[in-house]
Protein backbone atom coordinates (compact mmCIF):
# COMPACT_ATOMS: atom_id res chain seq x y z
CA UNK A 1 0.00 0.00 0.00
CA UNK A 2 1.24 3.48 -0.84
CA UNK A 3 0.96 6.56 1.29
CA UNK A 4 -1.18 9.46 0.12
CA UNK A 5 0.25 12.96 0.16
CA UNK A 6 -1.66 16.22 -0.02
CA UNK A 7 -1.19 19.86 -0.84
CA UNK A 8 -1.03 21.77 2.44
CA UNK A 9 -4.21 23.66 1.60
CA UNK A 10 -6.04 20.33 1.96
CA UNK A 11 -4.90 19.73 5.55
CA UNK A 12 -7.13 21.14 8.29
CA UNK A 13 -5.80 23.71 10.71
CA UNK A 14 -3.29 25.49 8.49
CA UNK A 15 -4.07 29.09 7.68
CA UNK A 16 -3.04 30.81 4.46
CA UNK A 17 -0.34 32.58 6.46
CA UNK A 18 0.90 29.22 7.81
CA UNK A 19 1.07 27.77 4.30
CA UNK A 20 2.90 30.84 2.99
CA UNK A 21 5.44 30.56 5.78
CA UNK A 22 6.00 26.89 5.11
CA UNK A 23 6.36 27.64 1.39
CA UNK A 24 9.29 29.94 2.21
CA UNK A 25 10.94 26.79 3.63
CA UNK A 26 10.11 24.83 0.44
CA UNK A 27 7.37 22.88 2.25
CA UNK A 28 4.28 22.83 0.05
CA UNK A 29 2.84 19.35 0.59
CA UNK A 30 2.32 16.81 3.34
CA UNK A 31 5.22 14.60 2.22
CA UNK A 32 7.67 17.49 2.51
CA UNK A 33 6.20 18.42 5.88
CA UNK A 34 6.68 14.86 7.16
CA UNK A 35 10.25 14.72 5.88
CA UNK A 36 11.29 18.17 7.10
CA UNK A 37 9.43 17.84 10.43
CA UNK A 38 10.52 14.29 11.25
CA UNK A 39 12.32 15.13 14.50
CA UNK A 40 11.60 17.31 17.50
CA UNK A 41 14.62 19.46 16.66
CA UNK A 42 13.47 19.87 13.04
CA UNK A 43 9.98 20.91 14.17
CA UNK A 44 11.54 23.33 16.65
CA UNK A 45 13.59 24.92 13.85
CA UNK A 46 10.52 25.26 11.61
CA UNK A 47 8.57 26.85 14.47
CA UNK A 48 11.39 29.27 15.26
CA UNK A 49 11.77 30.25 11.62
CA UNK A 50 8.03 30.91 11.31
CA UNK A 51 7.82 32.56 14.76
CA UNK A 52 5.25 30.04 15.97
CA UNK A 53 4.91 27.81 18.97
CA UNK A 54 6.23 24.28 18.39
CA UNK A 55 2.87 22.68 19.12
CA UNK A 56 1.47 24.15 15.88
CA UNK A 57 4.15 22.49 13.77
CA UNK A 58 3.78 19.24 15.72
CA UNK A 59 0.02 19.25 15.07
CA UNK A 60 0.59 19.80 11.33
CA UNK A 61 3.05 16.90 11.18
CA UNK A 62 0.55 14.66 13.00
CA UNK A 63 -2.19 15.65 10.53
CA UNK A 64 0.14 14.96 7.58
CA UNK A 65 1.01 11.58 9.06
CA UNK A 66 -2.62 10.55 9.56
CA UNK A 67 -3.65 11.93 6.16
CA UNK A 68 -1.24 9.59 4.38
CA UNK A 69 -3.49 6.65 5.30
CA UNK A 70 -5.53 6.35 2.05
CA UNK A 71 -8.95 5.82 3.65
CA UNK A 72 -8.33 8.61 6.18
CA UNK A 73 -6.88 11.23 3.86
CA UNK A 74 -7.36 14.93 4.40
CA UNK A 75 -11.04 14.42 5.19
CA UNK A 76 -10.74 12.47 8.46
CA UNK A 77 -7.22 13.21 9.79
CA UNK A 78 -8.49 16.07 11.96
CA UNK A 79 -11.27 13.92 13.40
CA UNK A 80 -8.77 11.22 14.38
CA UNK A 81 -6.50 13.80 15.98
CA UNK A 82 -9.44 15.13 18.03
CA UNK A 83 -10.19 11.56 19.08
CA UNK A 84 -6.65 11.28 20.44
CA UNK A 85 -4.90 9.44 17.60
CA UNK A 86 -1.51 11.06 16.98
CA UNK A 87 0.21 8.77 14.46
CA UNK A 88 -0.32 6.17 11.80
CA UNK A 89 1.42 3.62 14.03
CA UNK A 90 -0.99 4.41 16.88
CA UNK A 91 -3.93 4.07 14.49
CA UNK A 92 -2.59 0.67 13.34
CA UNK A 93 -2.53 -0.48 16.97
CA UNK A 94 -5.99 0.86 17.82
CA UNK A 95 -8.97 -1.22 18.83
CA UNK A 96 -11.88 -0.74 16.45
CA UNK A 97 -14.41 -0.76 19.28
CA UNK A 98 -12.56 1.73 21.45
CA UNK A 99 -11.71 4.11 18.60
CA UNK A 100 -15.25 4.08 17.23
CA UNK A 101 -16.62 4.70 20.73
CA UNK A 102 -14.26 7.69 21.08
CA UNK A 103 -15.35 9.03 17.68
CA UNK A 104 -19.02 8.73 18.61
CA UNK A 105 -18.34 10.45 21.94
CA UNK A 106 -16.53 13.30 20.16
CA UNK A 107 -19.35 13.73 17.65
CA UNK A 108 -22.06 13.72 20.28
CA UNK A 109 -20.10 16.26 22.36
CA UNK A 110 -19.47 18.54 19.39
CA UNK A 111 -22.67 18.17 17.36
CA UNK A 112 -25.08 16.81 20.01
CA UNK A 113 -25.94 13.84 17.78
CA UNK A 114 -24.30 10.95 15.91
CA UNK A 115 -25.53 11.87 12.44
CA UNK A 116 -22.16 12.68 10.82
CA UNK A 117 -20.10 10.22 12.79
CA UNK A 118 -18.19 7.79 10.56
CA UNK A 119 -19.53 4.26 10.58
CA UNK A 120 -17.78 1.46 12.42
CA UNK A 121 -16.85 0.00 9.02
CA UNK A 122 -14.99 3.24 8.23
CA UNK A 123 -13.06 2.91 11.48
CA UNK A 124 -12.22 -0.69 10.61
CA UNK A 125 -10.96 0.38 7.18
CA UNK A 126 -8.78 3.17 8.63
CA UNK A 127 -7.16 0.76 11.05
CA UNK A 128 -6.61 -1.90 8.38
CA UNK A 129 -5.08 0.62 5.96
CA UNK A 130 -2.80 1.93 8.73
CA UNK A 131 -1.71 -1.64 9.51
CA UNK A 132 -0.92 -2.26 5.85
CA UNK A 133 1.12 0.95 5.66
CA UNK A 134 3.08 0.06 8.78
CA UNK A 135 3.79 -3.43 7.41
CA UNK A 136 4.99 -1.88 4.14
CA UNK A 137 7.32 0.48 6.04
CA UNK A 138 8.67 -2.39 8.14
CA UNK A 139 9.32 -4.49 5.04
CA UNK A 140 11.18 -1.60 3.40
CA UNK A 141 13.21 -1.06 6.56
CA UNK A 142 14.19 -4.74 6.72
CA UNK A 143 15.11 -4.73 3.02
CA UNK A 144 17.26 -1.62 3.51
CA UNK A 145 18.98 -3.14 6.52
CA UNK A 146 19.59 -6.40 4.64
CA UNK A 147 21.04 -4.57 1.66
CA UNK A 148 23.31 -2.54 3.95
CA UNK A 149 24.45 -5.68 5.78
CA UNK A 150 25.10 -7.44 2.48
CA UNK A 151 27.07 -4.49 1.14
CA UNK A 152 29.09 -4.35 4.38
CA UNK A 153 29.80 -8.08 4.24
CA UNK A 154 30.83 -7.80 0.60
CA UNK A 155 33.25 -5.03 1.43
CA UNK A 156 34.74 -7.12 4.22
CA UNK A 157 35.48 -10.08 1.97
CA UNK A 158 36.47 -8.19 -1.16
CA UNK A 159 39.63 -9.48 -2.77
CA UNK A 160 42.10 -6.87 -4.03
Amino acid sequence: MKSCFWSLDRLPGLTESDREGLATLAITNSQQLLQRGATVEARRMIAQTLHLHEHHVHKWVVLADLARVPSVGDRHCGLLLHAGVTSTVQLAQASVGRLHRDLVRFHVTLYHHRRWCPARTDTEQWIEDARQLVRTWQQRQRATESAAAFAGAGAAIAVP
